[in-house]
Protein backbone atom coordinates (compact mmCIF):
# COMPACT_ATOMS: atom_id res chain seq x y z
CA UNK A 1 0.00 0.00 0.00
CA UNK A 2 3.03 2.56 0.73
CA UNK A 3 4.14 1.62 -2.58
CA UNK A 4 1.36 2.32 -4.26
CA UNK A 5 0.68 5.41 -2.45
CA UNK A 6 4.36 6.31 -3.33
CA UNK A 7 3.92 5.44 -7.18
CA UNK A 8 0.63 7.52 -7.02
CA UNK A 9 2.29 10.77 -5.62
CA UNK A 10 5.59 10.37 -7.94
CA UNK A 11 3.13 10.12 -11.04
CA UNK A 12 2.11 13.63 -11.57
CA UNK A 13 5.35 14.90 -11.22
CA UNK A 14 6.78 12.79 -14.02
CA UNK A 15 3.53 13.23 -15.78
CA UNK A 16 4.57 17.19 -15.89
CA UNK A 17 8.28 16.35 -16.89
CA UNK A 18 6.83 14.47 -19.62
CA UNK A 19 4.50 17.37 -20.81
CA UNK A 20 7.08 20.09 -20.51
CA UNK A 21 9.34 18.46 -22.83
CA UNK A 22 6.47 17.13 -25.37
CA UNK A 23 6.40 21.29 -25.19
CA UNK A 24 9.84 22.15 -25.87
CA UNK A 25 10.33 19.61 -28.81
CA UNK A 26 6.81 20.63 -30.43
CA UNK A 27 7.44 24.61 -30.09
CA UNK A 28 11.14 24.22 -31.55
CA UNK A 29 9.60 22.32 -34.28
CA UNK A 30 6.69 24.73 -34.93
CA UNK A 31 8.90 27.59 -34.68
CA UNK A 32 11.32 26.34 -37.28
CA UNK A 33 8.03 25.36 -39.37
CA UNK A 34 6.48 28.46 -39.24
CA UNK A 35 9.73 31.26 -38.91
CA UNK A 36 8.79 31.97 -35.40
CA UNK A 37 4.72 33.10 -36.35
CA UNK A 38 3.42 29.67 -34.99
CA UNK A 39 0.33 30.11 -33.02
CA UNK A 40 0.85 28.79 -28.60
CA UNK A 41 -2.44 26.62 -30.12
CA UNK A 42 -0.41 24.98 -33.03
CA UNK A 43 2.23 24.28 -30.22
CA UNK A 44 0.15 22.81 -27.54
CA UNK A 45 -1.87 20.64 -30.62
CA UNK A 46 1.74 19.33 -32.40
CA UNK A 47 2.33 18.25 -28.18
CA UNK A 48 -0.90 16.60 -27.76
CA UNK A 49 -1.60 18.51 -24.95
CA UNK A 50 -4.18 21.41 -24.31
CA UNK A 51 -3.49 24.83 -24.14
CA UNK A 52 -3.68 24.83 -20.04
CA UNK A 53 -1.08 22.86 -20.21
CA UNK A 54 0.79 24.93 -22.07
CA UNK A 55 0.05 27.74 -20.07
CA UNK A 56 0.49 25.81 -17.07
CA UNK A 57 4.57 25.58 -18.18
CA UNK A 58 4.81 28.76 -19.73
CA UNK A 59 2.88 31.70 -18.45
CA UNK A 60 4.00 33.83 -21.64
CA UNK A 61 5.28 33.50 -25.15
CA UNK A 62 8.36 34.74 -24.30
CA UNK A 63 9.00 32.31 -21.73
CA UNK A 64 8.79 29.72 -24.07
CA UNK A 65 10.96 31.29 -26.62
CA UNK A 66 13.61 31.39 -24.11
CA UNK A 67 13.27 27.89 -22.66
CA UNK A 68 13.62 26.12 -26.65
CA UNK A 69 16.32 28.28 -26.82
CA UNK A 70 18.06 27.52 -23.83
CA UNK A 71 16.95 23.70 -24.30
CA UNK A 72 18.61 23.64 -27.84
CA UNK A 73 21.90 25.10 -26.32
CA UNK A 74 22.00 22.65 -23.75
CA UNK A 75 21.40 20.12 -26.29
CA UNK A 76 24.51 21.06 -28.12
CA UNK A 77 26.44 21.32 -25.03
CA UNK A 78 25.72 18.12 -24.25
CA UNK A 79 26.79 16.58 -27.92
CA UNK A 80 29.94 18.75 -27.85
CA UNK A 81 30.78 16.37 -24.96
CA UNK A 82 29.75 13.28 -26.53
CA UNK A 83 31.37 13.95 -29.45
CA UNK A 84 34.35 14.63 -27.69
CA UNK A 85 34.71 10.89 -26.95
CA UNK A 86 35.07 10.61 -30.95
CA UNK A 87 38.71 8.81 -32.31
CA UNK A 88 38.26 11.09 -35.22
CA UNK A 89 38.03 15.01 -34.26
CA UNK A 90 37.73 16.68 -37.36
CA UNK A 91 34.89 15.05 -37.86
CA UNK A 92 33.27 15.20 -34.25
CA UNK A 93 33.78 18.96 -34.85
CA UNK A 94 32.35 18.72 -38.18
CA UNK A 95 28.96 16.48 -36.58
CA UNK A 96 28.86 19.83 -33.94
CA UNK A 97 28.74 22.60 -36.35
CA UNK A 98 25.87 20.64 -38.25
CA UNK A 99 23.76 20.34 -35.19
CA UNK A 100 25.06 24.49 -34.15
CA UNK A 101 23.47 25.10 -37.74
CA UNK A 102 20.28 22.98 -37.14
CA UNK A 103 19.77 24.58 -33.44
CA UNK A 104 20.87 28.71 -35.06
CA UNK A 105 17.52 27.40 -37.82
CA UNK A 106 15.61 27.21 -34.72
CA UNK A 107 16.84 30.44 -32.80
CA UNK A 108 16.55 32.26 -36.61
CA UNK A 109 12.49 32.08 -36.27
CA UNK A 110 12.69 33.50 -32.90
CA UNK A 111 14.81 36.40 -33.38
CA UNK A 112 12.21 39.03 -33.21
CA UNK A 113 10.43 37.38 -30.23
CA UNK A 114 13.40 36.54 -28.34
CA UNK A 115 14.48 40.16 -28.91
CA UNK A 116 11.90 40.92 -26.26
CA UNK A 117 13.24 38.09 -23.88
CA UNK A 118 16.52 39.19 -23.92
CA UNK A 119 15.78 43.43 -23.71
CA UNK A 120 14.21 42.13 -20.05
CA UNK A 121 17.60 39.37 -19.24
CA UNK A 122 20.65 39.89 -20.89
CA UNK A 123 21.77 36.64 -19.23
CA UNK A 124 20.16 34.38 -22.45
CA UNK A 125 23.25 36.09 -24.44
CA UNK A 126 25.79 35.58 -21.77
CA UNK A 127 24.59 31.68 -21.40
CA UNK A 128 24.18 31.16 -25.09
CA UNK A 129 28.19 32.73 -25.75
CA UNK A 130 29.49 31.02 -22.52
CA UNK A 131 28.15 27.64 -22.96
CA UNK A 132 28.73 27.26 -26.98
CA UNK A 133 32.36 28.79 -26.85
CA UNK A 134 33.21 26.03 -23.94
CA UNK A 135 31.63 23.66 -26.48
CA UNK A 136 33.31 24.60 -28.92
CA UNK A 137 36.47 24.74 -27.57
CA UNK A 138 36.02 21.06 -26.31
CA UNK A 139 36.03 19.77 -29.74
CA UNK A 140 38.82 22.16 -30.83
CA UNK A 141 41.28 21.70 -29.13
CA UNK A 142 41.53 17.66 -29.62
CA UNK A 143 41.47 18.44 -33.61
CA UNK A 144 44.08 20.75 -33.28
CA UNK A 145 46.39 18.59 -31.17
CA UNK A 146 45.93 16.04 -33.90
CA UNK A 147 47.10 17.97 -36.53
CA UNK A 148 44.85 17.87 -39.21
CA UNK A 149 43.69 21.21 -38.37
CA UNK A 150 45.37 24.46 -38.48
CA UNK A 151 45.80 26.62 -35.18
CA UNK A 152 46.18 30.14 -35.73
CA UNK A 153 42.06 30.03 -36.40
CA UNK A 154 40.47 30.13 -32.98
CA UNK A 155 37.54 27.97 -31.68
CA UNK A 156 35.72 31.21 -31.08
CA UNK A 157 36.59 32.23 -34.98
CA UNK A 158 35.05 28.89 -36.23
CA UNK A 159 32.19 29.53 -33.89
CA UNK A 160 31.30 33.12 -34.88
CA UNK A 161 31.90 32.71 -38.65
CA UNK A 162 28.98 29.68 -38.88
CA UNK A 163 26.63 31.63 -36.41
CA UNK A 164 27.38 34.51 -39.10
CA UNK A 165 26.42 32.52 -42.11
CA UNK A 166 23.47 31.13 -40.76
CA UNK A 167 22.20 34.86 -39.31
CA UNK A 168 23.30 36.53 -43.19
CA UNK A 169 20.75 34.25 -44.86
CA UNK A 170 17.33 35.46 -45.88
CA UNK A 171 15.82 32.35 -48.08
CA UNK A 172 13.32 29.89 -46.67
CA UNK A 173 15.42 26.37 -46.07
CA UNK A 174 18.33 27.82 -45.52
CA UNK A 175 19.53 25.48 -43.39
CA UNK A 176 20.97 22.80 -45.85
CA UNK A 177 22.80 25.47 -47.72
CA UNK A 178 24.33 26.92 -44.85
CA UNK A 179 25.53 23.62 -43.46
CA UNK A 180 27.32 22.86 -46.94
CA UNK A 181 28.88 26.37 -46.62
CA UNK A 182 30.31 24.93 -42.79
CA UNK A 183 31.49 21.71 -44.72
CA UNK A 184 33.84 24.15 -47.13
CA UNK A 185 34.84 26.32 -44.39
CA UNK A 186 35.98 23.63 -42.05
CA UNK A 187 37.48 21.94 -45.09
CA UNK A 188 39.39 25.23 -46.14
CA UNK A 189 40.85 24.94 -42.30
CA UNK A 190 42.26 21.29 -42.38
CA UNK A 191 46.00 21.07 -43.12
CA UNK A 192 47.04 19.30 -46.18
CA UNK A 193 48.22 15.72 -45.33
CA UNK A 194 51.49 14.38 -46.47
CA UNK A 195 50.78 11.45 -49.46
CA UNK A 196 52.45 8.87 -47.00
CA UNK A 197 50.27 9.78 -44.21
CA UNK A 198 46.78 9.82 -47.12
CA UNK A 199 48.04 6.34 -47.75
CA UNK A 200 48.02 4.91 -44.30
CA UNK A 201 44.54 6.64 -43.37
CA UNK A 202 42.32 5.15 -47.09
CA UNK A 203 44.58 1.61 -45.77
CA UNK A 204 43.31 1.65 -42.07
CA UNK A 205 39.49 2.69 -43.67
CA UNK A 206 40.10 -0.55 -46.43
Amino acid sequence: MERELTTAIRRPRADSLRNREKLLAAAAAVFRETGGQGTLEAVARTAGVGIGTLYRHFPTREALFEAVYRREIDQLDDLSRELAEDDDPVAALRRFLHGMVGMVATKKGMVAALAIAIDGSCDIAVYSFTTLSAAMQRLHEPAVASGRLRPDVSADDILQTVIGMCLARREDRWEGAVTRLADVFLDGLLVPEAPAMALRRESARG
